[in-house]
């Protein structure tokens, strides 16, 4: 069935959903705050924690969002509808005796009373401390890194990788243990909430009780976002993950709807409704991470594929596997038709593309990282003599993949490191020129991490397993819980699977369940564990 709205221009959205560009400047400290604006802050409005992301070497961001009642049915936090002012303070000590910088920022009810302080003028790979403050309110502290100088290679890199994170699944224990690890940098590779009503049949967080009504539908507003991510938020072992590290993000799915493809919807949503759920779904996603004032959404647009640099040592490019992908051409899960073999489609979208494949002319990094939201193996679901691959991941998308293997092929990539997520399993596998020919040369590593809480606690293996590892290039399959965590050197990447034996329950232990390296200048896996 048609929309009987009419399609309406991308820009107009900025309007439609009610955002200003003022607001989005008074949050992040590029306007000047107004002086103790809003009066008596409710008490403890720091519910949802403190975060930063987006480090550079003067600089990062820094993120909170004040909500004294965080799951206030009307996905305001039990704000006053009114700007209140926000300070901050960053130091060199934990005990704030050497504070570096100063300032403020306006918390505005159009943004649920987030804030995006963006701090400048400190010191290339630095640890830093930040903590807020609103009217007598004092916020926890929170720990942040500046990426090195880009004229140097460091000597370090340790970080983590994320995904799937369904809060009613199951406690977000492996978030805790991956914040006792002190990551460098944490990169989150989509799946930060979940759509899907919370009820009696999915709740699977014991010790918890049921979240009300207002929980139990399919999110699609606003309000509901807002409320999602406050109810996700609101974990302690989230909070502490962020409080520990600076974070990069992208998207897949699940932060606005299952399987999306563009503007295409798997419900049958018609796609100017659907743009209307994208836009304040990606608004949501904004007023609740620590992002940069040039990622805010511009109605159903979000600029999410970003660059980044740890000194000479490692480039990051964090993809958006979703916003420009074609659709689906057959199904979900199709044989090798050659409507899957078009050269014209594409996973990132031409604009994308281009972007990326400049970006690896000019890397000067030792090391390639590209965050993206779903796996990039050809992964063949018939062990048998036919082939079946899933459209879902970049398997629908060979052309695209090709045309990234030309890009490192022609400007000598030598250390190309996939980090992906989506399938709720630890996947380690070799990217190959040839699939079909185990014996062909290894263009570069994938590593899948699993889960934070998503399909519960989980096997060492499962019913997939066999499929995936028929795949002569897929060396590690493991159906636990858990995360990644990587050491990167100028000679080598030493990558864990950190898994918990369960998460239904709390206070699961951690353990490395495989453990690889690669070395620089010869991609591929080497297991030590």
């Amino acid at each position: 069935m048609r929309s009987p709205l009419p399609a309406p221009r991308r820009r107009s959205f900025l309007a439609m959903t009610g955002v200003s560009a003022a607001a989005f400047a008074a949050g992040t400290g590029h306007a000047v705050a107004e002086e103790d604006a809003g009066g008596k802050v409710p008490a403890d409005p720091f519910t949802l924690g403190v975060a930063s992301g987006d480090p550079l070497p003067d600089g990062v961001v820094l993120w909170t969002r004040l909500a004294p009642v965080p799951l206030a049915a009307d996905g305001h936090g039990g704000m006053p509808r009114r700007p209140f002012t926000v300070r901050y303070e960053v130091a060199e000590d934990e005990a704030f005796t050497r504070v570096v910088r100063r300032g403020q920022v306006l918390a505005t009810p159009e943004l649920a009373h987030s804030v995006h302080a963006e701090v400048h003028g400190l010191l290339p790979g630095r640890e830093y401390f930040y903590r807020f403050r609103a009217g007598s309110e004092l916020s926890p502290v929170g720990r942040t890194r500046t990426a090195p100088d880009p004229r140097t290679t460091p000597g370090v890199l340790r970080f983590a990788t994320a995904s799937c994170a369904a809060w009613y699944h199951g406690h977000f224990t492996a978030y805790r243990h991956m914040a006792q690890e002190d990551p460098d940098l944490v990169l989150f590779l989509g799946d930060y909430i979940y759509e899907y009503g919370i009820t009696q049949a999915n709740m699977w967080r014991q010790g918890v009780p049921l979240p009300g009504p207002e929980h139990a539908v399919e999110i699609n507003t606003l309000e509901q976002h807002r409320l999602r991510y406050s109810l996700f938020k609101a974990d302690p072992d989230l909070q502490a993950a962020h409080a520990a590290a600076p974070w990069l993000f992208t998207t897949d799915d699940h932060e606005v709807q299952n399987n999306h493809a563009g503007d295409w919807s798997e419900t049958g949503v018609p796609p100017a409704d659907f743009l209307r759920r994208r836009a304040v779904a990606y608004r949501a996603f904004y007023e609740n991470l620590p992002l940069r004032s040039v990622m805010r959404p511009e109605g159903p647009d979000l600029a999410l594929y970003r660059r980044y640099r740890w000194g000479r040592l490692a480039q990051i490019d964090m993809l958006d596997n979703r916003q420009y992908r074609d659709v689906y051409p057959a199904g979900q899960v199709i044989d090798d038709s050659p409507e899957r073999h078009d050269p014209r489609r594409t996973i990132l979208g031409a604009r994308q593309e281009k972007w990326l494949y400049d970006g690896l002319g000019r890397s000067e990094a030792v090391w390639n990282l590209l965050g993206t939201g779903v796996v990039m193996a050809e992964i063949d679901r018939d062990t048998g003599p036919g082939h079946l691959y899933s459209n879902d991941m970049w398997d629908g998308f060979p052309a695209n993949r090709d045309r990234l293997w030309s890009a490192f092929a022609r400007h000598g990539i030598a250390n190309p490191v996939a980090l992906s997520g989506d399938i709720h399993r630890h996947v380690a596998a070799e990217l190959k020129a040839d699939w079909r020919d185990p014996g062909s040369r290894t263009v570069g590593t994938e590593l899948v991490t699993g889960s934070i809480g998503s399909d519960g606690d989980g096997a060492e293996t499962d019913a997939t397993g066999r499929i995936w590892l028929a795949n002569p290039h897929v060396k590690l399959y493991n159906a636990r819980r858990g995360y990644l965590s990587c050491t990167l050197t100028p000679a080598r990447l030493t990558s864990e699977f950190r898994t918990v034996a369960y998460v239904t329950r709390p206070g699961a232990p951690v353990a490395t369940a495989a453990r690889f390296v690669t070395e620089a200048g010869r991609p591929g896996l080497n297991r030590e564990v």
